[in-house]
Formats: structure tokens, sequence, C-alpha cells
């Protein structure tokens, strides 16, 4: 420092802080020379700022917003008015710390990594979250013992990795304990956020730290998961498959009508209509008669049925647990009259969308026509 400053900074009496509108700084120490303040010196310190004074390395007194006056009346601990005798030499020194107490929004939080919860629908899921949040200092002097120290110049990106790694662990714990399925999420992050905002706040009170704000704006899953969900979604919107196929088959019917090719294209369409129809249809069937597969008005599995036969009617029975035939109508006459087929037995034969009590199949009526009705419950 040159002479010249030397002189004029003997002669500054207001201390105060503009602080810089773009950039990020929560705490500035007030540079002058060798750290004197002058008896009836000028503090001003604005809105949304505090003024820290530490003296012999130890926090001394924290004030608000105002202007104040620095003398040994109101302030002795910090005066040098014996600086005078010694030539602006004085023993007491003080450091000044302007803090911003002004609201810091729009600070982005978000999993850096997929965390795995346990989903009450999904199981195990492995998920992604970010939203945004908001802070404040509320009290400068655990903030400026925790974080500032002696650092001349602090700003918001040296806490604000601090800040993710506590937000996050926290969002991720209640997340988890809040017990919401994944599917029902979107309609609940404001209640996720109030119980984020709850656990989260006491861990950023112990650094002088006050959230005021936390909001999450997104929950996703893997892209694997998320392409599963969709056509899952597909096969909702679908519905009945049958219905589909046909409604497939007439639109393939316009557009042959509309096409110049006529009844090229006609027959295209009805191809690709029938096609689907028995694909679809096949499938269906196969999944009905699958080994081990559970037939509609049983709970006992079945196999697939034998070869169709050539001639006659034919009825598989479920006798005894087990799959039973093929009979002829004399032979389920006979089973009938040995008391092993009754009107509840399941029965299903070639034609037939899945095994049917006996007496709902009107070929069979007849079959139970001298037996007495169950009796009335």
């Amino acid at each position: 420092m040159g002479l010249w400053d030397k002189i004029v900074s003997e002669f500054i009496d207001i201390i105060e802080w503009t602080e810089p509108s773009q950039n990020e700084v929560l705490s500035y120490r007030f540079t002058r020379y060798k750290n004197e303040i002058k008896n009836g010196a000028k503090l001003i310190v604005r809105e949304g700022q505090a003024a820290a004074f530490v003296k012999e390395g130890q926090l001394a007194d924290v004030k608000g917003p105002g202007t104040y006056t620095l003398d040994t009346k109101n302030m002795p601990i910090l005066s040098t008015i014996l600086g005078w005798k010694y030539g602006f030499e004085s023993p007491f020194k003080a450091e000044v710390y302007f803090i911003s107490t002004r609201q810091w929004t729009d600070q982005k939080w978000g999993t850096s990594n997929p965390v795995m919860v346990r989903d009450p629908e999904f199981g195990p899921v492995r998920l992604r979250a970010f939203g945004s949040y908001a802070f404040k200092v509320t009290d400068p002097a655990t903030f400026l013992r925790e974080l500032v120290a002696t650092d001349p110049s602090f700003e918001a990106y040296e806490v604000t990795a601090q800040f993710r790694n506590a937000i996050v662990s926290r969002f991720i714990d209640v997340l988890g304990s809040s017990r919401i399925p994944m599917l029902d999420l979107a309609g609940n992050y404001e209640k996720v956020s109030k119980l984020a905002l709850e656990r989260i706040s006491p861990e950023l009170a112990k650094m002088g730290i006050s959230l005021t704000q936390f909001f999450v704006e997104n929950v996703s899953l893997p892209p694997e998961v998320e392409a599963a969900l969709d056509k899952r979604s597909q096969m909702g919107i679908l519905g009945n498959l049958d219905q589909y196929a046909k409604f497939q088959s007439a639109e393939a019917i316009r557009d042959a009508a509309n096409n110049p090719g006529g009844i090229a294209g006609l027959g295209a369409g009805l191809g690709a209509g029938v096609a689907i129809g028995g694909q679809m249809g096949a499938a269906m069937a196969g999944a009905a008669g699958a080994p081990g597969a559970v037939t509609p008005g049983n709970t006992q599995p079945y196999g697939s049925p034998p070869p169709l036969p050539t001639t006659g009617a034919q009825f598989f029975a479920a006798i005894g647990g087990a799959q039973a035939g093929p009979f002829d109508l004399a032979g389920l006459q006979g089973q009938v009259a040995g008391g092993k087929l009754t009107r509840t037995t399941l029965v299903w034969k070639p034609g037939m969308a899945g095994w049917t009590a006996a007496a709902d199949v009107p070929e069979l009526a007849s079959l139970f026509a001298h037996l007495p009705p169950p009796l009335p419950t």
C-alpha cells in the first residue's frame, strides 16, 4: 500500500458494503488499512445484510440493518481512540464481515446417480429426481463460525454442493418412508416437498441457514422401465383385442375403397385384417389351453386337450380333479349314471371358449332331465 492509500484509509469513516448484483457472495470482509476502526466512524448495514465484528479472533457483535456510530460510548470494545496517540497505530483492531441475509432462490438439486427404492406396486426400482430450493442466512453468527471463518469473500458455490448432498439424502429417506406408488407421485409432489422441507431444514440450521422453499419438479424411472409402462398403457387403451382387429379390418376396407388400386387394395386390406384376427385368436386360444393354465370357472390347471375327433360331438370332462374323455353323448350318459358327472361338472369341447358347467351347455340338458334339481339353500 502506498503512502497516499495509507493516508486516505486513515480518514475513511464510512463502513458499508454495496453487494454486487451479479455475484453470489454470501459474506464479504470489509477491507481497510490494518483493520483499524476510527472513533466516530459510521457503519451502514442495508436491508438483506448483517454486519459481524471479529476482534482478536473472536466474534464480538452482530448488527442488523441500520446506521450506527462507532464510538467509545456505544461500542467501547471497538474503539480505536488511542490510535491517534500513536499516529494511527491503534492497539485495538477489528474485522468487519458483511453477510447477505437475503433469500437465494432458484437453487438446483438433483440425484447424480439413480437411487434404489422399494415401490409398493413395482417392487425395487431405480429412480432419478430433481427440483429447486431457496435458502437464506438466518443466524449470521453461526454462519460465520461454521462456514465463513476467515474467508474474505465467501460465495454460494462453496456450500451449494454440500446443500445438494444433504437434500438428496434426506429426500430419498422421505420418498422411501412415504410409501407413495410411483404412478401416484405426480399428484403428490406438494406433499413430498413439504415432508422433505421438514426433514432437511434441521440439517441446514446447524450451519445458520434456513431452507425457505423446496420443490420437486420431476421423479423419473429408467428409460427401459418407462418403455415397459408405455407398452402397458398402449394395451390398456386398445382394450378388447378382438374388437381392435375388427376395427383394423374396417379401416383397411375404407382405405382400399379410396385407393385407386381398387380390388387389389381391398384384397390386401382384407388379408391384413384376417391375418391380425387369426393371430390374435390363435394367441388367445393358446393361452387358454396352455399346460398349467387356469380356465374360467375352475381353479385347477389342466393340460391341453387331445386332437379334435373326426365324428360326433366329443366332450372332455373334469372328473376326479383330472381331465377325462373325450366322451360322446352316450359316454356322458354312462358317467351320469355312475354319479361321476353332475350338473356342476366342468366340460369342454372344441369350439367352446372355456370350461363350462355341464348344466349350462344346452346340448347336455337332456342328460339331467330325469334327475331332481338341487335342493334350495
